[in-house]
């Protein structure tokens, strides 16, 4: 009988370049097992046989070892169905006792559902059509950033998935008002990982900044310290290019940006994206509502879809150039209504967002409720 070499990846989570590095440099015939589970369901509690052949973007966890029920519930405790996120709760043999001399701890991680003990791991996953676990992150990255709920577990899958070749990590930071991502690999394409990202993300999930490191910073445990990645520096962001504006158009549209981003002109580039120099997507609301006003224009012939998907000063001139070229739809200026001059509340502002990226270019105007007033010239009745 002939013995198989077998390795067992417990502990932290198993990637597609291990998986390849192994099948490089150990025998052909070594099957590789994903192991899952915390301490306090015993170490163990999921399984996968990883299969070298198949392509995929990251590891699955697997399925529950015998006597290891598990759920999935999201954050009001009810079950979520295949296919969507939420937190997995571990029950079964293994589920420790509770923390010694913390009860308080004890309550938040245990909880009993219909007479067995459950442990809430914090651990967010998804189970697919095969019954195989996928792991999204954890709970405690879960931000929120101007009112978007953002997963950055998420963020961080999307990297990986780009390069098999790459370790990635996404943290809030500046503030908490930015998505920064953190990557180490080698020749690592900063430009191509954000339009990776903008196509298979959506924008507000994008990072406004890609830093590379040689070297993720580690705890004494072997794990990524996120508190010791070195804070993002903007400035480097804003002086990487000198192209100064040429046009008049270019120069109006350059001193906008200047005041909606709070920044001195030196520091912003004709060709530097608005995302990568410290602007988010309510900033861009701004800089629109700024555009539709100095300029005097047809919203409907500058749509924030086109700013968001073409976001330097050289394209948002460009686009200026054709509103101003193209024929009105015969609407009254926002100057003339003195629209302006309204502060509107931050839920319109998600709103009109929303209609804008998803709709305006449909001609689709999902947003808008039509109302019809009867009006009596006698007595300014209205019904």
């Amino acid at each position: 009988m002939m013995l198989k070499f077998c390795c067992l990846f417990p502990g932290d989570v198993l990637s597609t370049k291990v998986v390849d590095l192994l099948t490089t440099y150990v025998v052909n015939d070594c099957r590789i097992w994903n192991v899952y589970g915390p301490a306090e369901t015993t170490l163990a509690s999921h399984y996968y046989l990883v299969d070298p052949t198949i392509q995929t973007k990251s590891i699955p966890l697997g399925r529950p070892l015998p006597n290891y029920p598990c759920l999935i519930f999201d954050e009001f405790l009810q079950p979520v169905p295949v296919g969507q996120q939420g937190e997995l709760l571990i029950g079964g043999d293994g589920v420790f006792a509770g923390y010694l001399g913390r009860e308080d701890l004890t309550q938040k991680a245990l909880i009993e559902i219909d007479g067995q003990l459950f442990y809430r791991t914090g651990d967010l996953v998804r189970l697919d059509t095969d019954g195989n676990l996928h792991s999204i992150g954890r709970k405690d990255y879960q931000v929120k950033l101007r009112g978007q709920r953002i997963e950055l577990g998420e963020i961080e899958q999307c990297l990986l998935s780009s390069s098999s070749h790459m370790s990635a990590c996404a943290v809030i930071k500046w503030g908490d008002d930015h998505l920064v991502a953190y990557v180490q690999g080698s020749h690592v394409d900063e430009a191509q990982l954000h339009l990776y990202c903008h196509s298979h993300l959506p924008q507000f999930m994008i990072p406004s900044m890609f830093i590379v490191l040689d070297q993720f910073p580690l705890n004494s445990n072997g794990k990524l310290d996120r508190k010791r990645l070195p804070t993002p520096d903007f400035s480097s962001a804003y002086n990487r290019t000198a192209d100064a504006p040429q046009s008049p158009l270019q120069k109006q549209v350059h001193a906008l940006w200047c005041q909606i981003l709070q920044r001195d002109s030196d520091q912003i580039s004709t060709t530097a994206s608005f995302f990568s120099i410290g602007g988010h997507s309510l900033l861009l609301m701004q800089l629109y509502h700024r555009y539709v006003t100095v300029f005097e224009l047809d919203s409907n012939t500058l749509t924030i879809g086109q700013l968001f998907q073409h976001s330097t000063i050289t394209d948002h001139a460009r686009f200026i150039q054709l509103a101003l070229h193209s024929p009105k739809h015969g609407y009254e200026s926002w100057v003339s209504l003195h629209l302006n001059e309204g502060q509107v509340s931050f839920a319109q502002e998600r709103i009109f967002l929303d209609e804008r990226i998803r709709f305006s270019s449909q001609g689709n105007r999902m947003y808008t409720v039509p109302l019809l007033y009867r009006i009596s010239p006698s007595n300014n009745h209205v019904s």
